[in-house]
């Protein structure tokens, strides 16, 4: 595995090793949206890896799915951040905050407002989610005008500005995993017939505006953006022409010399190798279950230039120390991935 510690370039930022933490939701935020003081701890004990991506966190209130998600668009949610980033690059790491706006994957009993979730169609993913009173169906969202899309774009403008505010490296723009740009491009959740709909140019156009106006706003070498190419998460069907889609989306993105694109990979290798030729800038690639002893391989035959981990690194705040020497790695506790706060969290043993 000895490429994975090399050094590599991605935007403006020389990386240590080609290992990035993943976001992963915690939800240990508090309340109203503000990182504690406990986000910081948390990852500052991982900063040994060549890039933190932090968790989801909301633009606006009408970007919050979970309880206790960290948002980026307010001046106590800037604060609380600026911990966060002081303590990860005071252990010589960096971190791109990951703007994440849910779409339909919320309910009004978690969010600010308690009102109805937003989406490009008024339809319903047909899955729970988890609120203070337990598991609930997800309700029916509300169309968005091209108006209010207009307003959404400019929500993630305005949170990037407040994320490079806060001390960030840069930021990701969430759209895999069924969020609100992922339900912009597939089939069974936009049913738009308007310049957000319809054709592949149409539904991939929300995610290219997305993209544009956070350039234009931090530049884009502070800029990623992360797909998850045929995920079902959370109802999503993209549609037979997904793979051609992702093509042409990819293509057009590659244009605006974004620090990196991020996929999650499901195991279309041909796809990735397609992807490697559309996109010129640095690529990253999560592999959902992939065995250890095959952690580098996809650097090693030269498909990405950063592998991104999550609970490996979320249960091993040493992950980098621990594969360099081939110590045992700790195994996460799945009861307290989402709630509590210091257990399982920032409690996980170091090797010293």
């Amino acid at each position: 595995m000895s490429r994975l510690f090399e050094k590599v370039r991605i935007g403006n930022i020389d990386l240590k090793n080609r290992i990035g933490m993943a976001p992963m939701t915690r939800s240990r935020a508090l309340p109203d949206g503000t990182p504690s003081d406990l986000v910081a701890e948390y990852y500052g004990q991982r900063a040994s890896v060549g890039l933190i991506i932090s968790e989801g966190t909301q633009p606006s209130d009408d970007g919050q799915g979970y309880t206790n998600t960290p948002g980026i668009y307010t001046e106590n949610h800037i604060k609380g951040w600026k911990k966060v980033t002081s303590k990860v690059h005071s252990e010589g790491g960096h971190i791109f905050v990951q703007l994440m706006h849910v779409g339909r994957v919320s309910h009004p009993d978690n969010t600010p407002h308690h009102r109805q979730a937003v989406a490009p169609s008024a339809i319903a993913p047909g899955v729970e989610i988890f609120t203070a009173e337990g598991m609930k169906e997800i309700p029916t969202p509300r169309e968005l005008s091209e108006l209010e899309i207009k307003d959404v774009i400019n929500e993630f403008r305005l949170a990037a500005r407040s994320a490079i505010e806060a001390g960030a490296d840069g930021v990701e723009i969430h759209g895999a995993n069924g969020y609100l740009i992922q339900q912009f491009l597939s089939e069974n959740s936009n049913h738009r017939q308007d310049a957000y709909g319809g054709t592949i140019e149409g539904r991939s156009r929300f995610a290219i505006e997305v993209a544009k106006a956070v350039v234009d706003e931090i530049g884009a070498e502070r800029t990623g953006i992360r797909f998850s190419p045929q995920g079902t998460l959370q109802g999503i069907d993209e549609g037979e022409n997904s793979l051609e889609m992702y093509r042409y989306l990819i293509s057009e993105l590659n244009k605006l010399n974004l620090a990196y694109l991020h996929l999650m990979h499901f195991g279309n290798e041909q796809f990735l190798k397609d992807v490697r030729q559309l996109w010129d800038q640095s690529l990253l690639v999560n592999r959902p279950g992939r065995p250890l002893d095959q952690l580098s391989s996809d650097i090693d035959n030269n498909l990405a230039d950063v592998v991104t981990v999550g609970t490996w690194v979320l249960a091993n705040p040493d992950f980098v120390e621990r594969i360099q020497s081939g110590a045992p790695l700790n195994e996460p506790d799945k009861n307290t991935l989402y709630a509590g706060g210091k257990e399982g969290y920032t409690d996980y043993p170091f090797l010293k």
